[in-house]
């Protein structure tokens, strides 16, 4: 009996997507060029962190990247969530063993999803150069076009 207690125990918490992939996840951060601040809201602590860098996220976080770099032009990455395949078999793992609690758990925590996408990858475009505001320099003054002399004898 002790035996098929432990079997049917396994099988349910097999199935709950928190407890095979975890309520949380990391996500990769990189740009070209490196070093290149990422600014990353949606976390419960606001998180700057230098490319290449990585992040642990809980899955039902609603994730925001913005990078900045001097000369460059500010880039935002807007994250979404989608139900990975392994999240899809561990939430359906929940039906099989009639786990209605643990797909509520699930649910609430986003364990069946991923943010995408991941790695997060972002090339940064240069400014254009600001055009000066000196005037230009003063045109030289040409001297006067000569007229050709009158032939004599004409």
């Amino acid at each position: 009996m002790r035996s098929l207690g432990i079997v049917a125990l396994s099988v349910m918490l097999g199935g709950c997507a928190s407890v095979t992939r975890g309520t949380t996840e990391n996500i990769s951060i990189s740009s070209t060029p490196s070093g290149v601040e990422a600014v990353v809201s949606g976390l419960e602590v606001p998180t700057t962190c230098t490319t290449p860098c990585a992040i642990v996220a809980k899955r039902s976080a609603d994730i925001t990247i913005t990078f900045e770099k001097e000369g460059y032009q500010p880039q935002t990455v807007q994250l979404t969530k989608e139900v990975s395949g392994t999240g899809a078999a561990g939430f359906a793992g929940n039906l099989l063993a009639g786990g209605v609690i643990g797909m509520g758990v699930d649910a609430a925590t986003g364990a069946a999803t991923d943010h995408k996408p991941n790695p997060v990858i972002v090339t940064m475009q240069p400014t254009a150069p600001a055009r000066s505001a000196r005037p230009a320099a003063p045109r030289k003054p040409r001297p006067p076009a000569t007229a050709p002399a009158p032939e004599a004898g004409t």
